[in-house]
């Protein structure tokens, strides 16, 4: 595996389908710098690639996920889950264009967020189901990275904040175009122009997590157990459930039951339907190839 500066990938069990891929920034708080987001999309795109892989468990490393763009509210090293984004990294991007043809700047300016957000996007891109495991602070850019996940649990420790707008800054990674599907518009407009944090019981009651473990130990073990049962069912189910899912969002009713019977006319006959169907005669667990 190639090596990152800003996230490790790790396969726990040499037998298992489901790789780990961790936020690696532990002493900033797990901050996405701006070498994460060329690495992020890198990272995914190869864990895609890789046959062995059936489910990635994205985390952060230390004790937290990604603990805001607020940084003066945080203590400690190594506690987030993801501190949002590097306030070096937006301090970098802003010196570029604050000089010049002020036409030419926007564009290049534009160029670049565009190149964030696809870095986030690469989630939804990713064939395989990416579930996050989130603990301590989920705040700004960590936001626009859960909101992209396919699943996400939480500890009952974490916390989160759409915290762009106390740093004159319209989220612009993801977070109000897809936390208004998950928890609804109004209360995504509340989180958004509030700023404030709320609590991993909120989360849950908001839709943002399915489940609250009590630990960080029971979140990972939770999570894992998750993820290695959705790693042993038939990878092409797997990938076309996620594709349908993700297209139904921008179709009406009719229109994804349209593209869901076009995509079931190419991969519905399938070996995984005549393993499935074997198994289950057989009374024993199912075998699939890999993807």
């Amino acid at each position: 595996m190639a090596n990152y500066t800003t996230l490790e990938i790790v396969q726990e069990n040499p037998n298992s389908a489901v790789f780990f891929l961790y936020l690696n920034r532990p002493n900033h708080r797990n901050a996405l710098s701006r070498d994460f987001f060329t690495e992020f999309p890198r990272a995914l795109s190869s864990l895609d690639q890789n046959p062995d892989v059936n489910v990635i468990v994205l985390s952060g490393a230390g004790k937290h996920f990604c603990a805001g763009i607020d940084l003066k509210t945080l203590s400690g090293a190594g506690k987030h889950f993801c501190a949002g984004i590097d306030l070096k990294t937006l301090t970098s991007i802003s010196d570029q264009f604050v000089s010049g043809d002020r036409g030419r700047a926007g564009e290049k300016f534009r160029r670049e967020i565009k190149e964030l957000q696809e870095a986030v996007t690469a989630i939804e891109r990713c064939r395989k189901p990416v579930v996050a495991s989130i603990h301590g602070a989920c705040i700004g850019g960590g936001v626009d990275i859960v909101t992209a996940c396919d699943i996400r649990y939480c500890s009952k420790d974490a916390f989160f904040s759409v915290k762009e707008v106390d740093l004159a800054i319209t989220a612009d990674l993801g977070t109000l175009q897809r936390l208004p599907s998950i928890v609804g518009y109004g209360n995504a407009l509340e989180l958004a122009l509030t700023g404030r944090t709320f609590s991993s019981s909120e989360a849950k009651e908001l839709g943002l997590v399915s489940r609250v473990f009590g630990s960080r130990e029971e979140l990972d073990n939770g999570v894992r157990v998750v993820a290695e049962g959705i790693g042993l069912k038939s990878p092409l189910a797997v990938r076309g459930t996620k594709a349908v899912l993700q297209r139904s969002r921008e179709l009406n009713v009719e229109q994804g039951l349209d593209y869901v019977a076009t995509w079931n006319s190419a991969m519905l006959l399938s070996d995984d339907l005549s393993e499935a169907v074997s198994a289950q005669a057989q009374k024993r667990k199912p075998v699939f190839a890999k993807l």
